[in-house]
C-alpha cells in the first residue's frame, strides 16, 4: 500500500508539474503572440507626438550642460522606439508685456523655428522632413523620414501685432499654444506667475483677433496651458476644431487647475482633440509624503518649493546642482514610484470613455528623465504605449486614430475652414 501511495504521489506531482509547465508555456506563448501583434501594429501605424519642446540646438550632438531634450528625442531614439514624427515646438518663456519683452520673445521664437528649417532643409534633410499641411505628413513618412511639424508654445512672441500671426504661419508654424505659465496679451493662463490674478477673464480683445486670424489662415489653435475661461472663450469663438496638444484632467493628477469635464465636453462638441501628456506629475497624484520629501530636497539645495518657480530656477542652476538634485530625486522616486506607461493608458481608457475614440491622442512633452513615465522615459520606449493599448484590446484602427488619425483629421478640418480669399 505504501508503494502504491508513493507511486501515486510521484505521478500526481509529475502531473501537477507538467500542468504548471504547460500553463507557463501557454502564458509565454500568449505573451509572445501579444508582443508580435503589437509590434506589427506599431510598425504599420503612423505615430505622431503632439508636443515636444526644442532648443536652438535641436537635433545636434548631445550637450551635457543642456537639460536633455536632445537626449530623450534624438533621431536614433525616435527610430529605435518607432516614433515617426512630432509637433516640434518653439517654447518661449513668458516675460513682461512691453515692447522690449515682445521683441526679445519674437527673436527667440524665430531662432528656434529657423533651426528646425535648417535641420529639415539642409543638415539632416535625408532623415527629417518638414510637413506644412496634413497631407505632407504621410508623404514625408512614406520617404522614411522623421516628420517635423512646427509649433510655437506661448503666443507671447506675437506681441500686439496681429500681422505677426501670418508672419509665423509663413515661417511654417502650424499651431500656437496661446499662453503658457503667466497671463499674456492674448489670454489668461491656468497658472499665474507669482500669484498673478487673471488679466482678462478669458480671451482679451486682442486674443479674439488672434483666434479669428488663426482660423483665417488655417492654423491650429492649441488650448493647452490656458485658463478654463480662456479655453471656453476660444471654443465658443473658433470656426475650426481646436487642439489640446499636451494636457491632463484634474482627476488624474489631483491638480485643480487642470482640465475638468466641462472643458472636455466643450472640446468634444467643437470636434477637437485632447492629447494626454506623458509626464508623471500629470498622470499620478503625488502623495503628501512625497510632496514633503520633494519640498525638503528643494529647500536643501536652495530651490523654491512651488512647482513653476522651482522649474524656472532649476533650468538656470549650475549643472552640478542639477545633478545632485537628480541623484537625490532618484532616491525619493525609489520610495515613491513615478507614474508608469500602464497608468498613462489607464487615463487613455478614461478619456475614450468620456470623449469617444475620435477625440483622444498622445503627447510626451519629453523634458527630463525624472519627469518621464516609467516605461516611456524616452522616445526609444514609444512602442510600450502601443503594446499596452493592444493589451487592453484596442484595434489597429483605434490605435492608429489615437497615435495620429485624430490629429490629422483635426488638421484637415482646420485647413478647410481657412479663408483663402485675398485680404488687404
Amino acid at each position: 500500500m505504501g508503494n502504491r501511495f508513493f507511486v501515486t504521489l510521484v505521478v500526481s506531482a509529475v502531473v501537477v508539474m507538467t500542468a504548471c509547465t504547460d500553463r507557463t508555456g501557454e502564458k509565454h506563448e500568449k505573451d509572445s503572440e501579444l508582443m508580435a501583434l503589437a509590434r506589427s501594429i506599431h510598425d504599420r501605424v503612423l505615430t505622431l507626438d503632439g508636443h515636444i519642446d526644442i532648443e536652438v540646438s535641436f537635433f545636434t550632438p548631445e550637450n551635457p550642460d543642456k537639460m536633455g531634450y536632445q537626449k530623450l528625442v534624438s533621431l536614433p531614439a525616435m527610430k529605435s522606439g518607432g516614433l515617426d514624427g512630432a509637433f516640434f515646438t518653439a517654447y518661449v518663456e513668458q516675460g513682461p508685456l512691453n515692447d522690449q519683452g515682445y521683441a526679445d520673445a519674437y527673436a527667440l521664437a524665430c531662432a528656434k523655428i529657423d533651426r528646425i528649417h535648417r535641420v529639415a532643409e539642409g543638415e539632416l534633410s535625408v532623415s527629417v522632413g518638414l510637413a506644412l499641411n496634413a497631407e505632407d505628413v504621410r508623404d514625408v513618412h512614406s520617404q522614411g523620414k522623421c516628420v517635423a511639424i512646427i509649433g510655437m508654445e506661448n503666443g507671447y512672441p506675437l506681441g500686439e501685432e496681429i500681422g505677426n500671426v501670418e508672419k509665423f504661419f509663413n515661417r511654417g508654424v502650424r499651431y500656437i499654444t496661446l499662453s503658457h505659465v503667466g497671463q499674456n496679451q492674448i489670454c489668461d493662463s491656468n497658472l499665474g506667475l507669482d500669484g498673478q490674478e487673471p488679466l482678462h477673464g478669458g480671451l482679451s480683445a486682442f486674443g479674439v483677433n488672434v483666434v479669428t486670424e488663426m482660423n483665417r489662415l488655417g492654423m491650429i489653435i492649441d488650448v493647452s496651458h490656458i485658463g478654463k475661461e480662456s479655453v471656453l472663450d476660444v471654443i465658443r469663438l473658433s470656426r475650426a476644431p481646436v487642439m489640446a496638444s499636451h494636457s491632463t484632467h484634474q482627476d488624474f493628477c489631483g491638480i485643480a487647475r487642470m482640465w475638468d469635464d466641462e472643458q472636455l465636453l466643450a472640446l468634444k462638441d467643437n470636434g477637437g482633440v485632447f492629447h494626454l501628456v506623458g509626464l508623471s506629475m500629470a498622470i499620478k497624484a503625488e502623495s503628501p509624503a512625497k510632496t514633503a520629501a520633494l519640498g525638503d530636497l528643494r529647500a536643501a539645495l536652495g530651490f523654491p518649493a512651488e512647482y513653476w518657480p522651482f522649474f524656472l530656477a532649476f533650468e538656470k542652476a549650475p549643472v552640478e546642482t542639477r545633478q545632485e538634485y537628480n541623484r537625490r530625486l532618484a532616491e525619493i522616486e525609489g520610495e515613491f514610484p513615478s507614474a508608469t506607461a500602464r497608468d498613462f493608458v489607464d487615463h487613455i481608457d478614461s478619456l475614450v470613455e468620456r470623449l469617444g475614440i475620435d477625440h483622444v491622442a498622445i503627447s510626451s512633452d519629453f523634458y527630463d528623465r525624472t519627469w518621464s513615465l516609467v516605461g516611456w522615459e524616452t522616445a526609444a520606449e514609444t512602442f510600450n504605449i502601443t503594446l499596452e493599448l493592444v493589451r487592453r484590446g484596442y484595434t489597429e484602427e483605434q490605435i492608429s486614430q489615437i497615435w495620429s488619425g485624430n490629429t490629422l483629421r483635426l488638421w484637415r478640418e482646420v485647413e478647410r475652414t481657412a479663408d483663402t480669399s485675398p485680404h488687404n
